[in-house]
């Protein structure tokens, strides 16, 4: 034990990390702002998504993706692991016609069962049609 300082000295293999409690008041704040900043431009609401496949392959699945993303840039692609299933799911509709719409062109490319399922979609406020 060190007399002088009151305290016992560290090993020679030992690190003492003194951290600034303004860290955590900054990470705090920066949590927040991130918050405020995105809650806007993000909202969930129900809708419906479409399945393109629902397989034990994961690699399929993959393939799948890629396919969707190389053909319809403009579809968001979800891909779920429910043990043992991956599902590959498509779209953030709030309208189930244009659902439909899109389901009639994937079930040319994925001739499996490619159906319409209900979820909670993610919608964007700039992209939503406001004609109120």
């Amino acid at each position: 034990m060190c007399s002088v300082l009151g305290y016992a000295a560290p090993k020679p293999d030992t690190i003492i990390v003194k951290k600034d409690p303004r860290l955590d008041q900054l990470v705090k704040k920066q949590t927040e702002i991130n918050e405020v900043t995105t809650r806007e431009s993000r909202r969930n609401v129900p809708g419906f998504r479409i399945q393109v496949i629902n397989t034990t392959d994961r690699n399929a699945a993959m393939q799948a993706k890629t396919t969707v993303y190389r053909l319809f840039p403009e579809l968001k692609a979800y891909l779920l692991y429910q043990a043992p299933y991956f599902r590959l799911r498509v779209g953030n509709f709030e309208d189930r016609k244009m659902a439909e719409s899109y389901q009639r062109q994937l079930s040319r490319e994925f001739k499996q069962n490619v159906y319409i399922v209900n979820d909670v979609v993610e919608v964007n406020p700039d992209k939503s049609n406001f004609d109120e």
